[in-house]
């Protein structure tokens, strides 16, 4: 008998479906259904982009883009992510998507999805842990009130946060199951705590029906008659960036057990209830919001004028809360924040990992090694060092306030991740029923499902792209490359650049999933 791909002379069922699917076990399969949920719940965090972007939605929108827009987006991601669940029960491994474009479509289609892939998932590294550095510096301001804050400061932060998430995500997977799991539960209570105190410890009285499921506000700076076609769909980003990071329960698979299922039900259910808690975190924030020309920036409370930014959650609760209750939300934010900056950290780190094991990244020797305790190390610290690179540009402010690198940053993990996602779902869709499931499966619905999901991704990238300020627009009067929505540059440098390797050199060798291991003769065949 050939000997096992982990070393000894039997291989439990997803070992042996692994190296069906042509790798070995190489990461350690430490990990249950709950944890695997959780590091997908803990990404998405409705303690981290329900805060860091209700601005988005407030400005481009008002509470209709929070009360009415949260569940249009969420049922559209809903689809999304049942199609991907069909997936990963078919093909759970790391490499996750772009794993499935290469087997449903072939070379191209796969080296595509994973640069894709692998732009979303470091972007979301970025974006979580400069968030996280927003509100913690604003926590800090609560408790100090010499605190500056201030770009440099926020970004000194950032460096401090994503050192943390690097080094924790050099132990094994089993100590990162416990920060996963404390992350679940941190993100069910912390938002429950949020909503009681927003519900009963206001100082000023909350909003009506009317207002949080009628009302609008334009703070985009573009003329009234672009709402409902430019300004509202801007205001979308919002939902679809929360509701992302998801495919690291495909990412996690391969340290999962139980993964053709458990992978296909951690993907779902984190979608479906950060959608439903989300909701009620949100719904708490806009009831909330009495003090409208405050929260707009248009007006000073109790002496003071706004600092925190137009539209900006954290305003809310300077305008409707005591300090105690103020404090509190701020630190339940700031350390679901934390918490899911480091899952994402482990989530990208595992696909670069899988990514360069099939030579898809320049110098993929170094990242598809594993340390002896079969953790990812180089590739946690790659992730760390590009995830540094593409946030510098916050260092640099701009006259009108407007964060333009985190809505850059905001865009690219939006657009990447999304576009990774439905690449296999079409291709899925392409096949028919000569796809072969696993025990997780649509039926039929894929038939309506898949081509709605894709679609839908088609029209919020297009959207995502677009500049957010009027002086952003090449060819207006008063434009400003500050202003500048950098996403579709940073998108097309690095697909540019997949695109040009791919054509120069790539086609030529990479095959899509290299096999690592031979399936074993069982003894006796």
């Amino acid at each position: 008998m050939s000997s096992s791909p982990t070393g000894g002379g039997h291989l439990t069922d997803d070992e042996r479906l692994l190296a069906e699917l042509g790798y070995k076990q190489e990461l350690e399969r430490s990990w249950g259904g709950f944890t695997n949920f959780a590091i997908s719940f803990s990404i998405i965090s409705i303690l981290s982009g329900c805060f860091t972007t209700y601005y988005v939605a407030w400005d481009y929108g008002g509470p209709i883009a929070i009360s009415i827009g949260w569940p249009l987006i969420w049922l559209f991601t809903m689809v999304i992510a049942l199609c991907m669940a069909e997936i990963v029960s078919a093909y759970p491994t790391a490499g996750g998507l772009y794993y499935w474009s290469s087997k449903l479509g072939g070379p191209g289609w796969g080296w595509f999805t994973g640069w894709f892939n692998l732009v979303g998932v470091i972007a979301i590294v970025a974006g979580v842990d400069y968030g996280c550095a927003t509100f913690t510096s604003a926590t800090i301001g609560l408790f100090d009130s010499s605190w500056t804050g201030g770009l440099t400061n926020i970004f000194y932060i950032f460096v401090a946060i994503l050192a943390i998430h690097t080094l924790v995500n050099l132990f094994p997977a089993h100590i990162l199951s416990w920060w996963n799991n404390i992350s679940a539960y941190w993100h069910l209570i912390g938002a429950a705590v949020v909503v009681l105190v927003l519900a009963f410890d206001l100082n000023t009285p909350h909003q009506s029906l009317s207002f949080v499921f009628t009302h609008t506000v334009n703070n985009s700076g573009f003329a009234h008659h672009y709402f409902w076609f430019y300004i509202l769909p801007l205001g979308f980003l919002m939902t679809q960036y929360t509701i992302t990071g998801y495919d690291a329960s495909a990412h996690l698979s391969e340290e999962t057990s139980g993964a053709a299922k458990a992978a296909a039900q951690g993907l779902w259910r984190s979608v479906f209830y950060a959608g439903v808690t989300g909701y009620i975190l949100l719904l708490a924030f806009t009831f909330a919001a009495h003090n409208v020309g405050f929260v707009n920036g248009a007006s000073t409370f109790h002496g003071a004028s706004n600092a925190y930014g137009a539209g900006s959650v954290i305003s809310i609760f300077a305008s409707s809360l005591g300090l105690t209750a103020f404090k509190l939300v701020m630190v339940i934010s700031a350390v679901g924040q934390f918490f899911c900056g480091g899952a994402g950290m482990t989530s990208a780190s595992r696909m670069m990992f899988a990514f360069s094991r099939d030579r898809a990244v320049p110098g993929h020797q170094l990242w598809s090694k594993v340390a002896p305790n079969k953790a990812p190390r180089n590739a946690s610290l790659a992730v760390a060092v590009i995830s540094l690179l593409i946030t510098a540009p916050a260092l640099k402010g701009n006259h009108v306030g407007v964060p333009v690198a985190f809505f850059a940053v905001v865009s690219v993990t939006t657009i990447g991740l999304y576009v990774a996602y439905t690449i296999p779902v079409y291709l899925r869709w392409r096949m028919g029923d000569e796809f072969k499931a696993g025990p997780w499966t649509l039926g039929d619905r894929y038939k309506w499902m898949c081509p709605l999901a894709f679609g839908e991704v088609i029209v919020v990238s297009i959207y995502f792209m677009l500049p957010t300020a009027p002086a952003g627009w090449p060819g207006n009067s008063l434009f400003d490359w500050s202003l500048v929505n950098y996403a579709p540059i940073l998108l097309v440098a690095v697909i540019g650049f997949a695109g040009i390797w791919w054509m120069a050199s790539a086609k030529n060798w990479f095959k899509g999933p290299i096999r690592t291991v031979d399936l074993p003769a069982e003894a006796g065949d």
